[in-house]
C-alpha cells in the first residue's frame, strides 16, 4: 500500500489542523493505521493509531484529550483532527499502516510509511 499525508502547515497555538492520509490499493480496510511524528532533533515519537475496523484506538500521553484519529475505509483515508495545537507539536507528521486487525506504538510493527506532512505551531 501507498501513503500520502497532507494538511500540515504553519498555525498559531491554540488552534487546529486535520492531517489526512490518504492510501492507494483495495484493501485500505485490512491495515490498522498509525500516526507518527519527528520534532527537529527528536526520535519519531508514537501519536496514535487506530485498528483496521475504526473500533479502537490508542494514544500517546500528549495526545489524548487534544488530538483525534478516525477513518473512513470508503474513501482509504485516515485522518488525524488536532486541537488546542502547542509550540511543542512541531513535528513532521508520518502516517503508517500494518497489515493486522489491531494497533501497535512502536515504528517497528508498521508495515509502510507516507512521507510526511510539516506541522509548525507558532506562539
Amino acid at each position: 500500500v501507498q501513503l500520502q499525508a497532507s494538511g500540515g502547515g504553519l498555525v498559531q497555538t491554540g488552534k487546529s489542523l486535520r492531517l489526512s492520509c490518504a492510501a492507494s490499493g483495495r484493501t485500505f480496510s485490512s491495515y490498522a493505521m498509525g500516526w507518527f511524528r519527528q520534532g527537529p532533533g527528536k526520535e519519531r515519537e508514537f501519536v496514535g493509531a487506530i485498528s483496521r475496523g475504526g473500533g479502537s484506538t490508542e494514544y500517546a500521553h500528549f495526545a489524548k484529550g487534544r488530538f483525534t484519529i478516525s477513518r473512513d475505509n470508503a474513501k482509504n483515508t485516515v485522518y488525524l483532527q488536532m486541537n488546542n495545537l502547542k509550540p511543542e507539536d512541531t513535528a513532521v507528521y508520518y502516517c503508517a499502516a500494518r497489515r493486522v486487525i489491531n494497533t501497535a506504538s512502536l515504528p517497528k510493527e508498521y508495515d509502510y510509511w507516507g512521507q510526511g506532512t510539516l506541522v509548525t505551531v507558532s506562539s
